[in-house]
């Protein structure tokens, strides 16, 4: 019998947990046998002592073990299993073209996506915008949506990883949310319950992403990968440029206005395509879908160019329960803001930097986010048309749109986003859009 408080102790002193251990406390944790306390206990232990790679390996595949793991051999699948996940950013809406761009391309994506999370914004708030769409189908729903049409976006149930939800909650709490190993156990044991043959992940470096410095993000990048090799799924990493908005929008109605735009064709933001390309790329390539990055990168624009991505988009929209003519008609059914109105700079110049951070959270600020868990989100409401570092501003070109609820709402937006944009009279310093591939 395993004690939990021997089991803190051991990590107290800096000795590495065995794989019994582990999964004895996590179980501990799934069936309620081990005190909240004693999970802070032990968050706080590790996020003192680390944890080797064997380590990080075991609490992964414990939290993924503690509920349902999805098998889809009986399915009969006739390609891969594949997903992705970016540790978040401003304007990152690659999800909803990517899946259905893979999915086009002949793989199979069961994405099981999160909500926003501080100046992050969250894929499945920006569905909810759409009228009708369910994000919490049944499981046998789910399977039959991802056999018909191959790729489906939804949130995570209680069944899966349910270790993970209350280790989270606990560390949330308790200042031990950014321990590398316990955020990559946290990520990972949720997509490998997803039953994957590969994933990518995106893992965000800048003034807008999750990890504080590039040093750290490129080792949680380096975390990730290692882990979910060594419990047996193939997994690569791109370190993106989040030191600007990635698209032209941030909000979620004005995101999914920018996804449907981007596969129709109607207009493609190019950091915004790169980024895409780049990680739907190294989905086709790690499921054998295509045999190099020029091949994926032409099987992926050829769907793009003859409206099967967009097709397919439409299709999991109407098999979620939202509009079957959404893709035609969704400026029908994405609700307009009360006010929109440009946002200029102070004085004319050039983009030299933003402060992407203070960007999402101006967003937050006016209803399009959570500051406290369980508030409503206003889907209208966010900022388009932003521009980009090195573009000029005067008195006729803005910053950005603001969509807004009401004047006071926009009045308080539009400081915050004047001081948010830095304007000089020196183009700034050129950033690498995609810094490096991990594998």
């Amino acid at each position: 019998m395993f004690l939990p408080q021997e089991i803190i102790r051991k990590k107290r002193n800096g000795h590495s947990l065995t794989d019994q251990e582990i999964r004895a406390f996590i179980q501990g944790i799934t069936d309620g046998s081990v005190a909240g306390e004693q999970i802070a206990a032990l968050a706080m232990a590790i996020w003192f002592r680390d944890m080797t790679l064997p380590e990080r390996v075991a609490l992964t595949l414990a939290m993924r073990d503690s509920g349902t793991v999805l098998n889809w051999q009986d399915l009969h699948l006739n390609g891969p299993v594949l997903d992705k996940h970016s540790t978040g950013g401003v304007g990152d809406v690659t999800s909803l073209m990517l899946g259905p761009m893979v999915a086009a391309c002949g793989g199979y994506v069961p994405m099981i996506s999160g909500r926003g999370l501080g100046h992050t914004g969250g894929t499945l708030d920006k569905l909810e915008a759409i009228p009708g769409l369910n994000i919490f189908p049944d499981n046998d729903r789910f399977r039959q949506i991802i056999r018909e049409n191959g790729v489906a976006i939804i949130g995570q149930t209680r069944t899966l990883a349910p270790a993970d939800q209350r280790f989270y909650a606990t560390r949330d709490v308790t200042a031990t949310v950014d321990s590398v190993p316990l955020i990559t156990a946290s990520i990972l044991a949720k997509k490998l319950a997803e039953g994957l043959d590969a994933l990518v992940m995106d893992v965000k470096a800048g003034s807008g992403a999750f990890m504080p410095d590039f040093d750290s993000s490129e080792q949680l990048a380096r975390s990730i990968v290692d882990v979910a090799n060594g419990a047996g799924c193939r997994t690569t990493a791109l370190l993106t440029d989040m030191s600007q908005v990635l698209a032209s929008s941030a909000g979620n109605a004005l995101e999914v206005r920018e996804a449907v735009r981007f596969l129709t064709g109607e207009y493609r933001h190019p950091r915004l395509l790169e980024v895409t390309m780049a990680l739907s790329s190294e989905m086709l390539i790690s499921g054998g879908l295509a045999g190099n990055d020029q091949q994926a990168r032409a099987r992926l624009q050829q769907v793009l160019d003859n409206g099967r991505a967009a097709e397919v988009f439409a299709q999991m929209v109407a098999a979620q329960g939202g509009p079957a003519d959404f893709v035609e008609q969704y400026a029908r059914y994405l609700t307009a803001a009360p006010v929109i109105k440009p946002v200029f700079a102070r004085e004319p110049g050039v983009i030299s930097a933003m402060d992407t951070r203070e960007i999402g959270m101006t967003i937050v600020r006016m209803g399009g986010g959570r500051q406290r868990a369980g508030e409503s989100i206003d889907y209208r409401v966010g900022i388009s048309d932003i521009v980009a570092a090195g573009q000029p501003v005067d008195t006729h070109r803005p910053l950005a749109m603001v969509h807004a609820a009401d004047e006071q709402s926009w009045q308080q937006a539009a400081e915050s986003l004047q001081a948010a944009i830095s304007v000089t009279h020196q183009p700034p310093k050129e950033i690498p859009l995609i810094y490096r591939r991990i594998c």
